[in-house]
């Protein structure tokens, strides 16, 4: 065993994944776009450490291609190209020989990421490349196996597994100089928060009042923003907007609190907050300053409750260099989420004037810890986002939040849109997925691996 080598570090035994298909109870609309549906990648791992010990983990996700690949493919074709994907990547892992902590271990299988991927496009005659975006959502739930199975046969929070007495090289031979001497304990919570306000979605496609309910769906749930107000207590709301139709926007905004305030006022509430979502397709920074002014103007309380903006412009910073967000980012927070795919993206976005990150798991548990380290080192705005995340994918993304210091709120929108997929879930781990007050008791995930058990 080499110096650097640790009796934790871990080989893989085995690798497998299953796919899993559910409707959704009513349509989401962002980037332009409609799903209805979803399919979750599951990713088994057996792994054994150096000294012995043994475990099983457990990684899920969405195939969100609809976000991760906005193209004019045929979207059950990006699915499938994403599922696929997924699949050779797990076998991938399984062929790896190395004996590691899972932080080096997907460091080093990430460059088979753009071989896999070819492959996979030219085998189904795509004639597109898969993004960078959509290979690291088709390769998150392998990751995220990875560092739960280490925990699992440790017997240890994965969290608790990223100090140098387990992670054999600082930050700086992942990130850069900065880091030197640096681990990521340095940027995580030995615990998790006790617990977070959650974000409910209020998508463009959503009824605010009851008389936009158009067909009233009786399964139990709410179907009015103001149901979902006083169902779930909810004190944050993050808002889908067009980002091409400044009238429409602002409107919504304006509707949002009108609608809400009503049904705040209720139940004693007296401050709540919102983000806003443009998706990428806001043309300018221009568009956000007219949007802000104009939200301002006609409703100086719906203003004040912004938290952040996501996302405004498209998500290719290097090909976008005008979209400044300097001024924007004066006013409010302004994350990038669908743009941050690495250290270089992070990097850019700052000198573009974005005060802040957005993190998602789907973008893998390695990125995720790695780009949360960068993002406190630089005094940037932090935030984690859904990606209609049901059952374990929730509760990773939720872990996520709940480790990471300046994280302030968790985003979980499967309850509204695949409460079916939470079926087994919501009864082991009622505090995350039976919301009264506006948020998920996330004391809870603190067990071994990433937090949670699947059985």
């Amino acid at each position: 065993m080499s110096s650097a080598a640790k009796p934790t570090d871990i080989r893989i035994l085995s690798a497998e994944t299953k796919l899993e298909r559910f409707a959704y109870r009513s349509p989401i609309k962002f980037g332009g776009r409609v799903v209805t549906d979803v399919t979750l990648l599951h990713a088994f791992i057996e792994v054994e450490t150096r000294d012995g010990r043994r475990g099983r983990g457990c990684g899920s996700m969405p195939m969100g291609n609809v976000w991760a690949w906005p193209c004019k493919l045929a979207a059950p074709d990006t699915e499938k190209a994403l599922m696929t994907f997924g699949e050779r990547f797990a076998r991938e892992a399984a062929a790896y020989k190395g004996c590691a902590h899972p932080l080096d271990i997907t460091h080093d299988l990430a460059p088979t990421h753009g071989d896999i991927a070819a492959t996979v496009v030219r085998e189904m005659n795509l004639g597109e490349a898969m993004p960078r975006l959509a290979q690291m959502v088709a390769a998150s739930p392998v990751e995220a196996a990875l560092h739960d199975a280490q925990g699992v046969a440790l017997g240890q929070n994965s969290y608790n597994l990223l100090g140098p007495e387990f992670v054999s090289r600082d930050l700086a031979h992942y990130l850069t100089p900065d880091f030197a001497g640096e681990y990521l304990d340095r940027y995580t919570l030995r615990e998790p928060k006790a617990r977070m306000p959650l974000y409910h979605l209020v998508g463009a496609l959503d009824p605010l009042s009851d008389a936009d309910v158009v067909q009233r769906l009786d399964d139990g749930l709410p179907n009015s923003l103001p149901e979902w107000i006083a169902y779930n207590g909810l004190t944050h709301l993050k808002i889908k907007l067009n980002g091409d139709d400044l009238k429409w926007d602002v409107d919504r905004v304006v509707e949002v609190e009108r609608v809400s305030a009503p049904a705040q006022a209720a139940r004693g509430c007296k401050q709540w907050h919102y983000s806003l979502d443009f998706n990428e397709k806001c043309a300018n920074v221009q568009y956000i300053l007219d949007f802000l002014a104009l939200v301002k103007e006609r409703s100086p309380i719906a203003f004040d409750r912004v938290h952040y903006i996501e996302q405004p412009t498209h998500r290719d910073l290097k090909a976008h260099p005008e979209n400044k967000m300097h001024a924007a980012a004066k006013i409010k927070p302004v994350v990038i989420d669908e743009s941050l795919v690495d250290l270089e993206s992070l990097l850019l976005c700052r000198e573009l004037g974005y005060s802040g990150v957005a993190l998602k798991a789907c973008k893998g548990h390695t990125e995720a810890l790695f780009m949360g380290a960068a993002a406190q080192k630089y005094g940037m705005f932090l935030c984690v986002q859904d990606l209609s995340c049901p059952g374990a994918s929730f509760l990773h993304s939720a872990s996520l939040s709940a480790r990471i210091p300046t994280v302030e709120a968790i985003e979980g929108n499967s309850r509204q849109y695949c409460p079916k997929a939470n079926d087994g879930w919501r009864e082991r781990y009622p505090t995350m997925f039976k919301i009264t007050d506006g948020t998920v008791g996330t004391a809870c995930l603190n067990g071994p691996g990433l937090g949670y058990q699947w059985s």
